[in-house]
């Protein structure tokens, strides 16, 4: 049988899925809402409209058209906000720069993405001075939070207020195909250079879709919606701040943009700005639990998405007992980046706090338009009971096509049809899933497999640690055993021998498997990180190996 298409009527508008109509919504229902930058500056939806466009004319006045790439060097900022839509708006690409990355891996990703523009805050010059002669460039614009522009041997256009002042409060951006490319950043990687990802108008008004119907259809936990005030706390070059500054935007909700993190203004601002939606990784909240301000500071309706590594039950615990709603949110670089979120149902939400907390630090259900499967080796769907464990592969519209100039690894990544996320994960009768490790993190113990992230967890709900990270070492019996890197707080005290018996207690309630109690401890001052604050365990295991 023939299926019968709809007709095309020529008449009809063909409408293209653009960020340009993201901005529309909040500019027509309430333009009066805020956006505030720090403690320094704050303005309406309306002003931002009339920024978007200036910055429009700015940079088409220094040449840029569609298909050149923008780049961006900032802190959390409205500025960074401003060029998520004014760069892709124009049909350009923005290349939001890992500002934490080194020098050379800063120069490669300039390089490959081809930037033609980049801009930069005041604090990041240095690092393009001390690469500049290797650039291909055209211009330069500088960012800064004081009123006068520094010193810098890089032949700038000049400073982005200044510029800004000088154009036009409208521009007529055009209409075209909602496949093109609108950003590419790079994912920090942990062999070689990093491996450049990037997203079209369609996937990332999708994206904001998905998320808004997932996150504003929550009845009790776990949503955001109009009314919040939003204040990310993740940066805003990492999978574009997990993409929901589009998903504030659009439903224009007041935004508060802190900067540089630090911890007594981040909750200075979660205080006076009346901040009821955030999201970061397990590292900033540990900060903002150890900062002496927290306890000035009534945290009860602030809602918390974890994402970026798994949220320890002892954090989370913590969370709860603040009043804060605190979830898992799950995804990375490759898809946009939600997945899923560990929403309750409102039975879950009468349990107690250590009941909710095994809940909410799974990695959740799947987010509207994502297909989640937790396959075996031959991509076979295994039972949904909550003890099959396999790698998660995915399909959704926002997923990238895969890496940048980069058709090898692209290939593996989509292998099968399915984009592989290389997480290992168990999926309940529920649809809840719960990530055991990392395919190349999981420590494989005479034969049988033990997860660094449980054992993680178990030690982390030890009242003396601070933080802890979970790694394999060889080991001429076993094959290899796990050991334990430990952080703990400097006023406290306790023993590799206590920290076993801990963890002894969690075999006994079949917690752990007996094989976790080859568990080896080591006491160290800090754990490497990555420059997006994610553990990096190739890096210790290369350097605790034994």
């Amino acid at each position: 049988m023939q299926l019968e298409h709809t007709l095309k009527n020529p008449y009809a508008h063909e409408y293209q899925l653009l960020i340009k109509n993201i901005l529309n919504a909040p500019i027509y229902f309430d333009p009066n809402q805020e956006i505030v930058y720090r403690t320094e500056k704050r303005f309406t939806y309306a002003t931002f409209k009339k920024r978007v466009h200036k910055l429009a004319h700015m940079l088409s006045a220094l040449g840029v058209k569609k298909g050149d790439t923008v780049a961006v060097m900032d802190y959390d900022s409205h500025r960074y906000l401003e060029c998520y839509f004014a760069i892709p708006m124009l049909g350009a690409i923005l290349h939001t720069i890992n500002i934490r990355l080194s020098p050379e891996q800063i120069l490669y990703t300039i390089d490959h993405a081809e930037d033609d523009v980049i801009l930069a805050h005041t604090d990041f010059l240095p690092v393009l001075e001390q690469i500049k002669g290797r650039l291909d460039v055209e211009h330069f614009i500088v960012l800064c939070d004081d009123e006068k522009m520094p010193p810098t041997s890089l032949h700038v256009k000049g400073e982005y207020e200044a510029l800004l002042d000088k154009e036009a409060d409208f521009f007529d951006f055009p209409d075209f195909d909602e496949n093109t490319r609108a950003t590419t950043f790079y994912t920090t990687g942990t062999t070689g250079f990093p491996k450049g990802v990037y997203f079209t108008h369609r996937q990332l008004v999708l994206h904001t879709l998905g998320a808004l119907s997932t996150l504003g259809s929550a009845p009790h936990q776990g949503n955001f919606r109009q009314g919040d005030v939003y204040m990310p706390i993740t940066p805003m070059f990492h999978v574009h701040a997990w993409g929901l500054p589009y998903v504030a935007t659009m439903l224009g909700v007041k935004q508060v943009y802190p900067g540089r993190y630090i911890p007594d203004l981040l909750l200075e601002l979660i205080d006076t700005e009346k901040v009821t939606f955030s999201h970061c990784v397990p590292t900033i909240m540990h900060m903002l639990f150890n900062s002496p301000k927290i306890h000035e500071v009534d945290l009860r309706g602030w809602k918390v998405m974890i994402g970026g590594a798994a949220l320890p039950k002892a954090m989370c615990q913590e969370a709860l007992k603040r009043g804060i709603d605190m979830f898992t949110g799950y995804g990375m670089s490759e898809t946009c980046p939600i997945l899923s979120i560990a929403q309750l149902t409102p039975e879950m939400l009468e349990r107690d706090d250590d009941a909710q907390s095994d809940i909410r630090i799974k990695t959740g259900r799947s987010m509207a338009l994502v297909e989640i499967h937790v396959v075996d080796e031959t991509m076979q769907s295994l039972p949904q009971d909550g003890a099959h464990s396999g790698e998660i592969v995915v399909r959704s519209p926002w997923l990238t096509q895969g890496y940048f100039k980069d058709q090898k690894n692209s290939e593996l990544l989509w292998h099968g049809g399915y984009l592989h996320t290389g997480d290992i994960a168990t999926m309940d009768e529920k649809g809840y899933i719960k990530i055991t490790d990392r395919m190349k993190d999981i420590i494989k113990v005479g034969g049988e497999w033990v997860s660094s992230l449980e054992l993680e967890d178990i030690i982390n709900q030890h009242p003396q640690v601070k933080e802890v990270a979970v790694i394999g070492v060889e080991d001429e019996r076993w094959g290899e055993r796990p050991l334990a890197l430990v952080v703990v707080d400097p006023q406290k005290t306790v023993t590799d021998k206590e920290l076993l018996l801990h963890a002894k207690e969690f075999i006994k309630k079949g917690i752990m498997a007996r094989e976790g109690m080859l568990l080896k401890i080591k006491f160290v001052e800090n754990i490497d990180k990555t420059s997006v604050g994610k553990v990096n365990k190739k890096e210790l295991r290369q350097k605790y190996a034994l």
